[in-house]
């Protein structure tokens, strides 16, 4: 990471504080959601008959920190086996497109997402636990969606 990001990240942490929000729902369930930085999308989850079919949901502000924690979550948490990836991306930071990207191609030996074009997807987790994300964790893509209906319907199938 270069001086002028670490810098930019280091403002953003004071000027714009962002508490982990995640809720959970259901401790036997097999799925998540991750709404991306849809907050509003979030509570909605959080306050509807859905919270009840699923494990927990969350957000994701970062191609970093954020998609680490969701790594090390799913390896302790072994009856997880779908992320459903909705809300709005990202802005600057495309955590949803590197999530997907990590899943398809893992990290090179710098640990940097192969394929992300977020500007710090350099992961802190293992390659064993990329591994077990990759191959036990199915990832939906609803990126950019924000209709509850077609949410609640996708977790239905599934």
């Amino acid at each position: 990471m270069n001086k002028l990001n670490e810098t930019i990240g280091k403002i953003c942490e004071v000027l714009l504080p962002i508490t982990e929000e995640f809720y959970i729902g259901n401790s036997n369930s097999s799925i998540c959601i991750c709404t991306l930085s849809s907050i509003k999308l979030l509570k909605e989850i959080k306050n509807s008959e859905i919270i009840d079919k699923v494990a927990i949901v969350g957000r994701l502000f970062t191609e970093n920190k954020g998609i680490d924690s969701i790594i090390k979550y799913v390896n302790q948490n072994k009856k997880i086996k779908i992320i459903i990836v909705c809300g709005k991306e990202v802005w600057g930071h495309k955590s949803g497109h590197s999530l997907f990207e990590l899943h398809k191609n893992g990290v090179d030996n710098n640990n940097r997402i192969i394929n992300s074009t977020s500007p710090n997807p350099f992961l802190t987790v293992s390659e064993l636990e990329i591994k077990y994300f990759q191959k036990e964790i199915t990832l939906v893509n609803l990126i950019n969606e924000t209709n509850m209906k077609l949410i609640i319907n996708k977790i239905s199938i599934n």
